[in-house]
């Protein structure tokens, strides 16, 4: 609970001292506790009529990072089945994460930012294995087996799961409306999947509830985090931590299984480095950092039903019929999530 009571502490003294830019006096030259969000400069301009309503509302910032994060996401397996067309499994899965952490590398030289206190390793190591190893190869590995849009909605329990490692990490304990409507929500995703697959569960099952598992102690423990260094340093930093493991990796992986480069292939590649594991996983910690992470984890509930208008869109696949019923569900059971006391 202490770790708890100083991130809470941190993060209102962050949203304070932005408040204070805002409507206060001059903010003083030089980096913030906050990161690069913080202001610099000799002077800080006052209000103004056509100030954005955003930079007051840190509730309605952090749900539109969120959002952004969430459609990150949503891109991510019709990308990986691109990537699947010219890469092996195993080296698709090491090529982007090399060059999600050369990108986060840059970054974190770029701004001169100081390496992590000891403490906070274990943290990004549970960040590492969950989120930048263990969530992209279990789900390539599914997808060999398993359709886009099967995959999306089994990943759909993800907001559930996340919360509940929420929940036993921080002790908090979101109210009945809000469990409520997210079993509800969870309930929905199992019975469409079910449906989808005739009610079997296929070893591409087994491998992305396994993902669900993993991924959620990553999202968990890197919102955590997030209240105590900018979101993007939590990646950024986890990133760095696989590098001196994955670069071997794919080495090695890209020697054993064969490569066929197609336009589809580097398209999905850049993406699933660059824009999901990366700029994703950034402004989805920044947004959990800010209405915390059960709020955050519900609004993934649409991830599903964007990944299917995506496997549509980009990949031809079938759209099932079941899907916009489970749209409209999952829908209210975001919007319930988000009006509950969490």
């Amino acid at each position: 609970m202490r770790t708890q009571d100083s991130a809470t502490a941190t993060s209102t003294i962050a949203v304070s001292a932005t408040e204070q830019t805002v409507t206060g006096p001059p903010a003083a030259t030089g980096r913030g506790p906050s990161g690069p969000d913080t202001p610099t400069g000799p002077a800080a301009p006052g209000p103004t009529a056509s100030a954005p309503a955003l930079a007051t509302d840190p509730v309605g910032r952090g749900t539109l990072l969120a959002v952004l994060g969430v459609v990150s996401f949503s891109l991510t397996f019709p990308s990986t089945v691109w990537g699947l067309e010219s890469f092996g499994p195993w080296s698709l899965v090491a090529v982007r994460s090399t060059l999600a952490a050369l990108i986060a590398g840059a970054f974190l030289l770029g701004g001169r930012v100081p390496v992590p206190e000891r403490r906070h390793w274990a943290g990004l190591a549970v960040v590492a294995g969950g989120v930048v190893v263990g969530f992209p190869l279990l789900t390539t590995l599914a997808l060999q087996t398993s359709t886009t849009s099967h995959a999306a909605v089994v990943v759909g329990l993800l907001p559930l799961t996340t919360t509940t490692f929420a929940a036993l990490r921080t002790g908090r304990r979101p109210s009945r409306t809000f469990w409520f409507a997210a079993v509800s929500g969870a309930v929905v995703v199992i019975a469409f999947t079910l449906q989808q697959s005739g009610g079997a569960v296929s070893r591409g099952d087994l491998y992305l509830f396994g993902a669900l598992l993993v991924c959620a102690a990553g999202y968990t423990e890197g919102g955590r985090l997030a209240r105590l260094m900018p979101g993007w340093q939590v990646i950024g930093w986890a990133l760095v931590l696989c590098l001196p493991l994955m670069v071997p990796a794919a080495a090695v992986a890209l020697a054993v299984e064969p490569v066929h480069l197609t336009a589809h292939g580097v398209i999905g590649l850049v993406w699933v480095a660059a824009g999901s594991t990366f700029f994703g996983l950034y402004v989805w910690y920044r947004g959990m950092a800010s209405i915390g992470i059960p709020k955050a984890s519900q609004l993934q509930l649409a991830q599903p039903l964007l990944t299917l208008f995506w496997s549509v869109f980009l990949l031809g696949e079938t759209l099932p019929l079941a899907a916009p019923l489970a749209a409209v569900a999952v829908l209210v059971c975001i919007a319930v999530t988000q009006r509950a006391k969490s």
